[in-house]
């Protein structure tokens, strides 16, 4: 799949698939062939049963800078009525963070420098974050006259809670790394030359546990912020009993009470 693939680029190994974003020359900015090609390299981490964990990174001094606006104007230019960019979302930006989310395989965004628009929002849908010292996270929409899209606000109120999210969003700011981890958008900051090995240590470790407990816990995680205690003790009770019935618990416990390290196979 690699060698077809002009804006992403997609290495595997030891159950990580490996996605960056690969517009080094704009800023790994997005447009219509990243939306294609990074949805097409999630759909594969999913449907891939020997993939365990997601590692999203940029190439170069990017993570992604969102929306390449060049491009977008092209497309404007080519529609009489002018883009309606609500369909554009719809269709290019909104299937990818639904991917990320809802796919039963942790993601892990590895932020090797500026995330920006779309970039930021790609970042916050992680289920974590490891970024560079050097990294920086900026909405950059009211900037431009528009509202953070692609779960931006939905992710930055779970993440930072309404006074964070409303401060990052109105007042579009750039947040450093570190200010980034103190408001909890970033789960660790490592030195630049460590960011690789410290996302795929991440990884790794994720990899290593069951994956259809992770599934599950990711699917309970998901189910939490739009339920009452009620409902989401309840879809717990359920997630936990379809948990129970696998092979990978009994070999969780089988290995607990061995003194030895559990053998998950996805069971």
């Amino acid at each position: 799949m690699g060698n077809a693939l002009s804006t992403v680029r997609v290495d595997s190994s030891d159950g990580i698939l490996t996605v960056t974003l690969a517009r080094p020359d704009v800023l790994n900015a997005f447009n219509a062939d990243m939306g294609v090609e990074l949805g097409a390299a999630l759909r594969l981490a999913q449907r891939d049963d020997a993939v365990r964990c997601v590692v999203l990174t940029g190439a170069g001094r990017a993570f992604c800078v969102g929306q390449d606006l060049r491009a977008l104007r092209l497309l404007a230019a080519d529609t009489s009525s002018g883009l309606d960019l609500g369909a554009y979302l719809r269709d290019k930006l909104n299937p990818l963070v639904l991917r990320i989310r809802t796919m039963e395989k942790p993601v892990v965004a590895a932020v090797n420098g500026i995330a920006a628009g779309a970039g930021a929002s790609f970042a916050f849908a992680a289920d974590l974050v490891v970024a560079a010292r050097n990294a920086s996270f900026k909405l950059a929409f009211a900037s431009i006259g528009l509202v953070p899209d692609a779960a931006a606000t939905f992710t930055l109120v779970q993440r930072a809670g309404y006074g964070r999210a409303a401060e990052l969003c109105l007042l579009d700011e750039v947040i450093p790394a570190d200010r980034a981890m103190e408001l909890g958008l970033v789960n660790r900051v490592v030195a630049d030359e460590a960011l690789p090995a410290a996302a795929r240590e991440v990884a790794l470790r994720l990899a290593a546990l069951p994956p259809r407990a992770l599934a599950l816990t990711k699917r309970a995680l998901n189910h939490a912020w739009m339920s009452t205690l009620d409902e989401h003790l309840e879809y717990e009770s359920y997630l936990q009993a379809t948990a129970g019935r696998t092979a990978d618990h009994r070999e969780g416990v089988a290995a607990f009470l061995e003194k030895r390290p559990p053998r998950f196979t996805g069971q």
